[in-house]
């Protein structure tokens, strides 16, 4: 086994949507660990409501984990790995679709220094303005990758699956 991955779905989803399934069996086909926690019960409270159960579960999940995990994360997913690493030790972030912000919570997007990251966005996105990602991005110098895509990114699955494995290759070792 290389370690551990969590892959955290976005709102209105489940731990059975698309990318996290996707990039989930890539993983566990490469020797990886998955885990992908159910926030639906969390996701009733609203945009608002759902970031701190989440970010709660998410910190539990990883407190389980016994090592430092890589976090995956899609829209509110990646919202709350970002976060979840300003408070645990993660070995990696790759995140999709992530908001810089959520219209009433009382903190914008962040993640830890130092930790290796990736970030994935589509030109077209409408729920998650590309501007606040490429603002982030740049201001923290973070490798961020934009494409001819929507807010669910389903055209670019089999280029985000490749990057993802890119991602991976540094812990080979492992």
């Amino acid at each position: 086994m290389r370690g551990q991955i969590i892959l955290s779905h976005g709102s209105d989803s489940g731990p059975d949507a698309t990318k996290v399934s996707v990039l989930a069996a890539f993983a566990e086909s490469l020797g990886w660990q998955t885990q992908r926690p159910d926030y639906r019960e969390d996701d009733h409270r609203g945009h608002v409501g759902s970031v701190d159960p989440r970010l709660e579960r998410l910190l539990g999940t990883i407190d389980a984990a016994g090592a430092p995990p890589v976090l995956v994360g899609s829209s509110m997913g990646s919202f709350v790995s970002g976060l979840a690493s300003l408070q645990r030790p993660v070995a990696g972030l790759f995140l999709l679709a992530t908001p810089s912000a959520i219209p009433g919570y009382r903190q914008a997007f962040d993640l830890s220094e130092g930790v290796p990251s990736l970030l994935y966005h589509g030109w077209r996105d409408d729920i998650c303005p590309v501007d606040g990602v490429i603002a982030f991005a740049g201001r923290r110098r973070l490798p961020l990758i934009v494409v001819d895509d929507d807010h669910r990114l389903s055209d670019s699955l089999d280029r985000i699956v490749d990057q993802f494995g890119l991602f991976l290759a540094q812990w080979a070792h492992a």
